[in-house]
């Protein structure tokens, strides 16, 4: 069983007013997708839709099992303690976070719903996957319902350093929960560090080689109230990928490169196509990327005739005020530098504030001479891996920002600090300068890392690691005596 905030499906309402539902894209739906199917798997989740009443239902071969979500937990729960308070607060405090107690008393409520609903279905013995940051307190109140189940979890984005972690009020709440499952996932080695040091400074006590021992209830200070027997809590880190063989197969396509030479044409057939990729968030370093190739064209060191940067933002949190105030930063700045230095013929930055489907991104990944990813800090940045999937003639140069969890695999790319413009003004010139021998070297050492390690390996490492914590017969017949 899956546990996450959304469902795997979208609603789609036909001409008629018929609704049906056809699978989200992403990565974490395919590749646990087969394995949920060989094991009669289920999926725990929300529709989307504030005070939606839909049942349980089938969809695509799979079992969903929908939480219903009033517009105030939406508004308290997801776009508050979610995401204004854990967010930033996980991202380095780009934005500061709101400690607001009413966020945080949606957010245990909403919790305890997921949790009950994935009680009521799991069947005995079985697995349970939760997924992401919106639902930490879920591993300890689902173990507290049900202590037959084997529960993992895993955290998409990155787990702060304790200095500030520590600011969180509910700290120790969110480390109990987290606690409650028996394999937590990070995306980075640092990641998971940063969460074993919280718990050694919260518990005061020593934790070894990612493994955590939790004593039986009623002894010391550990949070294992559900369970009469000592308990084994692995963190480590499994970082995540794409399914590279759907970007591959698509490159494949002769509609796709078709369009990607028509994007080519429809730019001006420049000399230098720089593309970001990114949902609209003050995570991403859009503004630190627009710095940076401001300043080169003003220079001098990059010309608007021969160079054009592509901004692809995808609406993102669009009621949270946070997210508009960025998104009128951006217009504004795009403004400005295409003011400044575009001319009749040539844009320097075509701003483009909407979502594509793969098709389409494939097509800009194949045009695109040098991807731009500059994150201030990014679980893993899967843009980056798909870029690099995409380019079969082993040629683009990726310029990855060092806080991307992507840096710790991709490490033939330009790695950068994007709060360092003219560091990254540099890595952009070495990009668009660099010569066919080494773009060749270093893309297929990228590819062979991206190809060898996709999210279906990922899934399985993930899965197996857990299966290793399931208690044995022995030990569960011994529990079921005490």
């Amino acid at each position: 069983m899956v546990v996450s905030n959304r469902l795997p499906v979208d609603r789609v309402t036909a001409h008629d007013g018929s609704p049906s539902w056809k699978p989200s894209p992403g990565g974490l739906v395919t590749a646990l997708e087969p394995v949920m199917r060989a094991n009669d798997g289920a999926w725990v989740g929300w529709t989307g839709v504030a005070d939606d009443e839909q049942g349980p239902f089938e969809a695509d071969g799979l079992h969903l099992v929908p939480v219903r979500l009033s517009a105030t937990a939406v508004e308290l729960y997801y776009e508050g303690f979610s995401n204004d308070t854990i967010w930033p607060l996980y991202h380095d405090v780009i934005a500061q976070p709101t400690y607001s107690r009413r966020f945080w008393e949606a957010y245990v409520a909403v919790n305890q719903q997921f949790a009950e609903a994935a009680a009521d279905v799991a069947a005995e013995g079985g697995t349970v996957w939760v997924q992401d940051y919106q639902l930490q307190l879920v591993p300890k109140m689902l173990r507290e319902l049900r202590p037959d189940l084997v529960i993992g979890f895993f955290n998409h984005i990155p787990f702060p350093a304790y200095g500030l972690f520590s600011q969180l009020p509910w700290r120790r709440e969110i480390a109990e929960g987290l606690l409650g499952a028996d394999l937590i996932g990070f995306q980075r080695r640092a990641d998971a560090g940063n969460f074993l040091r919280a718990i050694r400074r919260i518990f005061h006590v020593q934790t070894g080689k990612g493994r955590i021992e939790l004593p039986a209830a009623g002894e010391g200070s550990w949070p294992n109230s559900s369970s009469d027997q000592p308990r084994t809590v692995v963190a480590r880190h499994f970082p995540i990928s794409i399914d590279a063989k759907a970007y591959v197969d698509l490159v494949e396509d002769p509609e796709v490169r078709a369009r990607a030479a028509q994007i080519r044409s429809d730019l001006g057939n420049p000399s230098t196509i720089m593309l970001g990729v990114d949902r609209l968030d003050y995570t991403k370093g859009i503004q630190h990327r627009f710095a940076a190739y401001a300043e080169l064209l003003a220079e001098g060191k990059l010309d608007v005739d021969d160079t054009v940067l592509v901004q692809i933002a995808s609406p993102s949190r669009e009621r949270v005020e946070t997210y508009k105030a960025l998104r009128d930063d951006i217009e504004l700045t795009v403004g400005r530098v295409n003011g400044e230095f575009g001319s009749i013929a040539h844009s320097a930055i075509n701003y483009l504030h909407h979502g594509y489907p793969r098709e389409e991104m494939v097509a800009l990944f194949l045009a695109a001479d040098v991807m731009l990813v500059t994150a201030l800090r990014d679980g893993m940045n899967l843009v980056a891996k798909e870029y690099v999937a995409t380019r079969a003639d082993e040629d683009g140069v990726l310029v990855l920002s060092e806080f991307a969890g992507a840096a710790d695999e991709l490490k033939q790319a330009l790695l950068v600090n994007p709060h360092d413009i003219e560091g990254l003004k540099r890595a952009i010139l070495s990009a668009v300068h660099m010569s066919r021998a080494e773009r060749r070297t270093r893309m297929r050492s990228l590819r062979h890392r991206v190809l060898t390690h996709d999210v279906e390996r990922w899934s399985k490492d993930f899965l197996d690691a857990l299966a290793d914590l399931r208690p044995t017969p022995s030990a569960r017949a011994a529990a079921a005596v005490e």
